[in-house]
């Protein structure tokens, strides 16, 4: 079984589930399910390799060379503007989506970069 969030307002681990609706019985304050993903989410953070948080739009540094396929690769100390975070991505690895000139769009890890 999984483990219902404690209350917001009252902290009480006793909440129960009803249709879309966590409700506690300590002080029954009632908030809707979607609302607690949303907060979960929020606090989800993405750091880069100096631990400085990352944001949407940010831009930022390679911090070490990356081969690609053929005899291209991406030098340490290429700049990569306008990222985008991926909080849930489908690899489990790369949470950054950008795009890096003359190389087109590509995933990143976040621990390979640093803020600029």
């Amino acid at each position: 079984m999984d483990k219902l969030p404690n209350c917001p307002k009252c902290n009480c681990e006793y909440t129960y589930e009803d249709a879309n609706l966590f409700i506690c019985p300590e002080c029954f304050h009632e908030w809707k399910a979607t609302d607690t993903a949303q907060n979960e989410e929020d606090t989800k953070v993405i750091k880069d390799a100096n631990g400085n948080v990352l944001n949407d739009g940010d831009t930022v540094t390679v911090i070490k060379d990356l081969k690609l396929k053929g005899n291209t690769s991406i030098k340490r100390g290429t700049i990569v503007k306008n990222i985008k975070l991926i909080y849930e991505p489908s690899d489990g690895i790369h949470n950054i989506d950008c795009k890096i000139d003359g190389f087109g769009a590509m995933l990143l890890k976040s621990s390979i970069v640093k803020k600029v």
